[in-house]
């Protein structure tokens, strides 16, 4: 077969998947502590393979099939921490193409169970800082091709329109007592996601402000607050799908207006109290998202200001269940959850101050 011939058939099938596919809900969230600002969830974990990462996996190998990058057989290798795996790894079946992930020894077993249910290999590193260079060698010992995420997520997906994730929200918001958001809450796993969406914003000229989360054991926040993208950790995050050891070369600090440090405690509780909520579980990352936006909905409350605040919930809960829902492993890395969505909830609803320090770096 003509290259070219299956490169267009492999795009032909990922377009005839999204077709399939609906767009994700956006969720309201009350907020009786704040009357005067609506807050929603965009959630992404309603997604085929269950998280945000679903966008960026279709993106990337669109990205790479019309780079001349991926042929009929290429073993297609990827670094992550699990949820942009396991989209890759359905597009990879989709496509016929042999799949496998990189990932630290930590990452969930549900993700793990998740990819190889797509026909995926898991490759497990000690290191979260191990996952590039052994990506890269696998690759070229497989004659396959490294998607890397972390470089490319910020150019694969088309931040002007295309259906991504901020024309999205934009247009389900129109018929919102206040259709254009005063803040989009985003964490920074890749940093393409805050990109699309600031991008965007500037695009289509909106006064929305963009706040990256970011947590414990995460270099994002401190390089954005000082500049200093050589930052390096020895350690990877414990809330899943964000931070990350290194500064990402998809993450561009000029579309994000404002970074908070969460706690990873804040995150887990803010989870716990989201479930009540809800009725139903997400994932730590839509924690830390979560405190995020309470923060900023307490300061617009205090200036007098009303407004929305969208805020991403990244994935669902069951991916979860070994760790942030599992007592044991909640008491073996020492958090209590209970006083920590108490606190959370009386943020919520009834105006009280969450009680830990939450950092703050703005942009210049």
């Amino acid at each position: 077969m003509n290259p070219r011939s299956w490169e267009a058939q492999a795009i032909r099938r990922i377009e005839a998947d999204f077709n399939r596919s609906a767009d994700t809900h956006l969720i309201p969230v009350p907020l009786p502590a704040f009357p005067g600002v609506q807050l929603y969830l965009k959630d992404e974990s309603s997604h085929p393979t269950g998280s945000l990462k679903h966008r960026l996996a279709r993106s990337l190998f669109l990205y790479a099939l019309c780079n001349g990058w991926l042929h009929e057989g290429s073993t297609v290798v990827e670094a992550s921490s699990g949820s942009t795996a396991v989209s890759e790894a359905y597009f990879a079946r989709l496509l016929g193409l042999p799949f496998v992930a990189v990932m630290p020894r930590t990452t969930s077993p549900e993700k793990i169970a998740a990819i190889e249910f797509y026909g995926g290999r898991c490759h497990l590193v000690d290191q979260p800082g191990q996952v590039y260079g052994e990506s890269e060698r696998l690759a070229r010992e497989l004659g396959g091709h490294y998607m890397d995420q972390f470089t490319y997520a910020e150019r694969a997906t088309d931040w002007r329109s295309n259906n991504n994730i901020a024309e999205s929200i934009f247009a389900q918001m129109a018929h919102e007592p206040h259709p254009v958001p005063a803040w989009i809450v985003c964490g920074c796993g890749t940093g393409g996601t805050t990109a699309t969406i600031g991008r965007f914003i500037r695009y289509r000229c909106h006064p929305t402000r963009v706040c990256a989360t970011d947590p414990e054991n995460s270099v994002f926040f401190d390089a954005y607050a000082t500049g200093d993208e050589g930052l390096r950790l020895d350690c990877g995050s414990r809330i899943e799908g964000i931070g990350r050891p290194r500064v990402e070369r998809s993450f561009v600090p000029g579309a994000i207006d404002t970074m908070l440090k969460v706690p990873d405690l804040a995150s887990l509780g803010a989870i716990h109290y989201l479930r009540g909520v809800l009725g139903r579980r997400c994932g730590g990352s839509t924690g830390t998202n979560l405190v995020g936006a309470l923060q900023l909905a307490r300061r617009m409350h205090e200036a007098g200001e009303s407004g929305s605040i969208v805020a991403i919930l990244c994935d669902g809960g069951e991916r979860y269940a070994h760790s942030y829902y599992n007592p044991d492993w909640l008491a073996a890395n020492g958090y209590d959850v209970a006083p920590a969505a108490a606190a959370v909830r009386d943020c919520a609803e009834r105006g009280r101050t969450l009680p830990w320090e939450i950092a703050e770096a703005v942009r210049p």
